[in-house]
């Protein structure tokens, strides 16, 4: 298997290349030469699978065992996932007849990004160790260095799955002061010596800034060998599918005896920012797995959820009217903030009560669009031409996107969008309200705001859903990590008591932990270079 950029051009990588790379050069992201089909009778052969055993089946077929052998897959796999405390790493509970939540928050770090971030790391770990061993006597050892920045969840999932490892630094940025402290203290309390946590005196804007500003730079990129962890690379989409093939098996034991899978369409319904989890999704039903159309649930920063209404992909709503062009005043994150662009700029980003999802762009739609193209090439023409022309137009309409900030694709195209593809957008008020309704249920559950998001739009969608479609939404963060919305929402809730009810033991002293943070008094890149170069030379 070879992995090209939805951009085009003649690269073509391995996996191994694909992981360590990250971003194409030209922009674009990598994606897979063709998505392979399941096995013929992979239902009765993974019906009983663990999720070490699946997630092995699932990326073997991506993962070319010239590469990485089966034995070595599978260790890889086993040691990623050993860090989670539940044994089925993303259980399935049910919340209603035909409404399911998948968990995807039991790892270190309580949020889904650990089930990519695990392995991501072992991964790097696994290749620079047998780049090394190849190499000759006196022969200068590979490193990687892993830059990245964060205001919450990626850059304390990002630091657990890179902690210890071997041949590998990371420096994570994050803006002094403006990151809550659960969050704070979940990164700067891991003191390993490869890890490296930055407080910048600035927004996060100014981090994220900072590192592409790094990566920008030729000279300082090659010497230090910068490496990325968001969610562009490919290996992170490629782990998250395993949990929709988990879920599907796990759903259909819950069933009731005498009731069969063929007459019940699985709809998967999932929060979603930067589209990664979702697009796992997509994979997952391309390769096979039976379901019906995914919903996308956005919260106010919308920018999927009026792609599927009007076809157009843009950063501020064009039926909106326009000609306020008022910055607003920097605003702090709200307490229990995730990763996204804190709110500044009017009709721009928005800040929510789910913070994950508080994007301008979603850098992962961008895979999406170029299979939108490619369907929309000539089926009669040879694969190869319809790549190119699906390249070409990818590449035109990411370019205009960029010079415009807005994109329509044609109606054939978001047709085809909308055969697969449903998509709702949540209030902060929803969001509160449906963490209300669902404490007060009879399946009593406590959801953090961005399944709460993922919640709503169910409710919603199954008004017109036919009687056979069942939902399984995707919980993505455990809700202790986002106190304030949580306590917000249930505070007038009688015999709700944070402390008793949501706060894990793990979580318990975590802010009188030992701390190591270096500071960078101005946002300026050169600071960082230079706080990076000495951490490196000691």
């Amino acid at each position: 298997m070879k992995y090209f950029s939805t951009r085009g051009g003649e690269q073509e990588l391995s996996f191994e290349e694909t992981v360590l790379t990250g971003l194409a050069p030209n922009g674009g992201l990598y994606i897979p030469e063709f998505i392979p089909t399941l096995p013929r009778n992979w239902e009765e052969e993974w019906k009983s699978y663990s999720f070490a055993e699946l997630s092995t089946a699932v990326l073997s077929l991506y993962i070319s065992p010239d590469e990485i052998s089966r034995k070595e897959l599978r260790a890889l796999v086993d040691k990623s996932y050993s860090t989670f405390r539940h044994p089925e790493v993303t259980p399935l509970k049910k919340l209603g007849e035909r409404k399911y939540i998948l968990e995807l928050f039991h790892g270190p770090t309580f949020a889904f990004k650990d089930v990519a971030l695990q392995l991501l790391g072992n991964l790097f770990e696994f290749f620079l160790l047998r780049r090394n061993a190849r190499k000759q006597s006196g022969e200068k050892q590979e490193r990687l260095t892993v830059v990245g920045a964060t205001s919450g969840d990626t850059g304390s999932a990002a630091i657990y799955g890179l902690r210890n490892k071997a041949n590998v630094d990371i420096f994570i940025l994050h803006p002094k002061g403006r990151v809550s402290p659960i969050q704070e203290a979940q990164m700067t309390t891991v003191t390993d010596p490869n890890v490296h946590n930055v407080a910048v005196a600035g927004t996060f804007d100014d981090c994220q800034d900072i590192v592409k500003e790094l990566f920008a730079d030729k000279e300082f990129n090659s010497t230090y060998r910068l490496g990325a962890v968001n969610s562009i690379n490919w290996a992170r989409i490629l782990a998250q599918t395993v949990y929709y093939f988990l879920s599907f098996f796990h759903f259909r034991s819950q069933l009731p005896a005498g009731t069969s899978v063929a007459d019940i369409e699985i709809q998967y319904v999932v929060p979603t920012g930067n589209f990664g989890d979702i697009l796992a999704g997509y994979y997952a039903k391309k390769m096979g797995l039976p379901m019906g159309r995914l919903a996308v649930a956005t919260n106010s920063n919308d920018i999927l959820a009026r792609f599927w209404k009007t076809g157009r992909y843009e950063k501020v709503d064009s039926a909106v009217a326009a000609g306020s062009s008022a910055v607003a005043n920097p605003t702090n994150p709200v307490v229990g903030s995730s990763d996204g662009r804190q709110a500044t700029i009017v009709n721009g980003v928005r800040e929510t009560l789910s913070p994950a999802m508080d994007i301008l762009v979603s850098s992962n739609f961008e895979r999406l669009l170029w299979y939108l193209a490619y369907d929309n090439t000539a089926s009669d023409m040879q694969a190869s031409e319809r790549r190119n022309q699906a390249c070409g137009t990818l590449d035109g309409w990411m370019n205009k996107m960029k010079k415009d900030g807005r994109v329509a694709v044609p109606v054939e195209v978001l047709e085809n969008a909308r055969r697969d593809f449903v998509a709702e957008r949540v209030s902060d008020d929803e969001t509160l309200q449906t963490i209300q309704t669902y404490f007060s249920g009879s399946t009593r559950y406590i959801a953090d705001p961005h399944t709460a998001v993922g919640l709503t739009a169910a409710d919603r969608i199954a008004l017109q859903n036919s009687p056979h479609v069942h939902q399984i939404v995707l919980s993505t963060a455990h809700p202790a990590k986002f106190a304030e919305a949580v306590s917000r929402a249930l505070e007038a809730a009688p015999g709700f008591d944070f402390t008793r009810d949501v706060l894990p033991e793990e979580f318990r002293g975590l802010l009188e932990k030992e701390r190591r943070v270096l500071d960078v008094h101005k946002p300026e890149s050169e600071l960082v270079k230079e706080l990076i170069r000495g951490v490196l030379h000691k």
